[in-house]
C-alpha cells in the first residue's frame, strides 16, 4: 500500500513545481532534475519536462532504467544500500571504494541493458547515504577511480552533508558547513568528478576558479622547471 501512496505524494509535489520551472521563459534552456526512487514519478516528470532522473537507490525500482531509455533522460544512478529510513544502521563496507564502484557498476551494466544511451549516464556514490564520516571523506576524493571501474563521469553530493560536521573537527551544525561543503566541491573536482552538486553557487564557483588556476599555472610552471633542469644536463 505504501508503495503506491508514496509516489503519489511525490506527484503532487514535484510535478506543479516542474510545470512552474517550464513557464519561465529565463529558464527554458536549463535542464530540470527530478529526485525519486519511483519510475512512475520519473516517467510522469519525464512528461512534464524534466530532462534528467536522479535516482539515490540504485534502479532498486525495476521499471527505472525502462523508463529512462523509453523518455531519453539523463540517469544519475547513486548508491545506496537498503531504505533511507534505515540507511545508517549497521553500516558494513569490507573496502568500501572497491564495494560502491561495483555496486554502481552493476547498475550502469542494467541500465545498458534497458538501452539507456552510455553518454546519458552518471554515477553518484551516495555521499553520506549509508556510510560512515571515514567513508563518506574517502569517495568525495576517489571519482578517478569510480569513474574508470564503473566508465561514466562520476557526480559528487557532498554539500552541507552530516559528515562535514564530523571530520572538520568539532561538530558543526549545518548552517556552519559552508567552509567544509566548499572544500569537498574542490577535492571532489580535483579527485576528478565531472559534475558537483552545492547549495553555495558563488562560493563554491569561485573556490574552482582559484583551484583551477593554481592547478594549471603551477603545472606550467613546473614544466618550464622541468626543461630548465634538462638543458643543465
Amino acid at each position: 500500500m505504501r508503495r503506491r501512496w508514496r509516489p503519489t505524494f511525490e506527484l503532487r509535489r514535484v510535478l506543479p513545481v516542474i510545470r512552474g520551472l517550464m513557464a519561465d521563459p529565463e529558464l527554458a534552456d536549463v535542464p530540470i532534475s527530478v529526485d525519486t526512487r519511483h519510475a512512475s514519478v520519473a516517467a510522469a516528470a519525464m512528461a512534464a519536462g524534466a530532462a534528467i532522473i536522479n535516482d539515490v537507490s540504485g534502479l532498486a525500482d525495476p521499471e527505472m532504467a525502462r523508463v529512462a531509455a523509453d523518455s531519453g533522460a539523463g540517469l544519475v544512478i547513486g548508491h545506496l544500500r537498503g531504505e533511507p529510513a534505515t540507511m545508517m544502521r549497521e553500516i558494513r563496507f569490507d573496502r568500501v571504494l572497491v564495494e560502491v564502484a561495483a555496486e554502481l557498476g552493476r547498475a550502469v551494466e542494467r541500465a545498458l541493458r534497458a538501452g539507456v544511451a552510455a553518454d546519458r549516464i552518471a554515477v553518484d556514490p551516495g555521499i553520506g547515504f549509508g556510510k560512515t564520516a571515514e567513508h563518506s571523506a574517502a569517495l568525495v576524493g576517489a571519482s578517478d577511480y569510480l569513474m574508470r571501474e564503473t566508465g561514466c563521469p562520476v557526480l559528487i553530493g557532498a554539500s552541507r552533508k552530516a559528515f562535514l560536521g564530523v571530520v572538520g573537527g568539532r561538530p558543526r551544525p549545518v548552517e556552519e558547513r559552508l567552509i567544509g561543503s566548499v572544500v569537498a566541491a574542490v577535492m571532489a573536482a580535483l579527485g576528478g568528478a565531472a559534475v558537483v552538486r552545492v547549495h553555495d553557487v558563488a562560493a563554491t564557483a569561485e573556490a574552482l576558479r582559484v583551484a583551477w588556476a593554481i592547478r594549471t599555472a603551477s603545472a606550467a610552471a613546473r614544466d618550464e622547471a622541468e626543461e630548465v633542469e634538462r638543458g643543465r644536463w
